[in-house]
């Protein structure tokens, strides 16, 4: 199912304001996920609640921090269903969810964040737990 463009442009803007590049198709995201070596926030961005009050604030809150990824991306679940698909082809050993944040390094995964880590949280602890994966591995 896909929304109404109209709808999720507020929703993407809460990340593209901020850095994010989007990928809308299954070529970008290989393009992307495929070769970049330096280390890589991607965000599987979706309409829900949790999305919208803590994952999308708890990215915005710990890209204030002194390490950051160099490279951000996002893809829209129920949006760019080929391109969401194709990022978390990437996501090995984790089943999809939304919202959904990976950071790579070295062009491997070295952590995530499903749904079940961010719903019930605040965007501060969200960001805390991205913050300490950052100065880790960026």
């Amino acid at each position: 199912m896909r929304y109404s463009p109209i709808l999720v442009q507020p929703m993407r803007e809460d990340l593209t304001r901020i850095g994010f590049e989007e990928l809308v198709a299954p070529e970008q995201v290989d393009d992307v996920l495929g070769t970049e070596q330096h280390s890589l926030l991607v965000v599987v961005n979706s309409v829900c609640g949790c999305a919208a009050g803590k994952a999308r604030p708890g990215v915005a809150l710990a890209l204030r921090n002194a390490k950051v990824p160099r490279k951000l991306v996002t893809v829209f679940a129920g949006m760019e269903i080929e391109a969401t698909a194709r990022a978390r082809s990437y996501f090995t050993g984790y089943p999809p969810s939304s919202p959904q944040i990976a950071l790579f390094a070295g062009g491997k995964l070295v952590h995530m964040l499903e749904r079940k880590d961010i719903e019930g949280r605040e965007a501060d602890a969200i960001a805390a737990d991205l913050r300490t994966a950052f100065d880790r591995h960026c």
